[in-house]
């Protein structure tokens, strides 16, 4: 099975959860929750060190989500919590001017996760000198870059989608991620550069 079609398969069942959820069923809504809960608290732990203050903002989108499910229509469940979650967080930085965050969390269009996924290869692989090298590269991107190459690659997402979910239009998705290749292109070998894609295709 290609990545592209886990993907799709993927968002098939969180779509049936979804859909029994909006009928009522709790507990197909807990085990939504359940199945997105971590990959949204990685999520957020690179715009804040609060985490306390993750779970709580987590906790209230769902509590949201399950009070609003009758009037909400979504088509692709990952893009709908990240975003969701993505907009909590913002407006309670905006209201609570204690919270801790990272220091580009004040710019909404700087926003990465690519910190998730560089410490997910750490705990599970050995990483190799060429996929340290192009990990380095990587973070040596623009944040805006990273967070396009990690949705495209590692989300699978379409440019349509990454575009919602960043608050940005389709072309500029497209350029970023032009720029960002071309960049890692120019640091790394033609071998080591595929490397990126081997990285988030696992």
């Amino acid at each position: 099975m290609d990545h592209r079609q886990r993907i799709i398969e993927e968002n098939t069942y969180l779509l049936e959860l979804w859909q029994r959820s909006k009928a009522g069923e709790k507990v197909a809504f807990c085990q939504l929750a359940e199945l997105q809960y971590r990959s949204l608290f990685s999520y957020a732990t690179n715009f804040t060190t609060d985490r306390e203050f993750i779970k709580d903002s987590i906790q209230e989108i769902f509590i949201n989500i399950w009070e609003k499910r009758q009037t909400l229509t979504i088509q692709v469940v990952s893009i709908y919590l990240f975003k969701s979650l993505r907009n909590q967080l913002l407006q309670e930085f905006r209201r609570n001017k204690n919270a801790v965050s990272v220091p580009y969390f004040q710019e909404i269009n700087h926003l990465s996760d690519w910190e998730t996924v560089e410490t997910a290869i750490e705990k599970n692989e050995v990483e190799s000198e060429n996929q340290r090298k192009v990990r380095q590269a990587i973070d040596s991107l623009p944040k805006r870059q990273q967070e396009v190459v990690f949705l495209k690659f590692y989300k699978g997402l379409e440019n349509e989608q990454i575009a919602e979910l960043m608050d940005i239009n389709r072309q500029s998705v497209a350029n970023l991620l032009y720029k960002a290749l071309s960049a890692l292109k120019n640091q790394v070998s033609f071998f080591k550069y595929w490397l990126v894609v081997l990285c988030f295709l696992q």
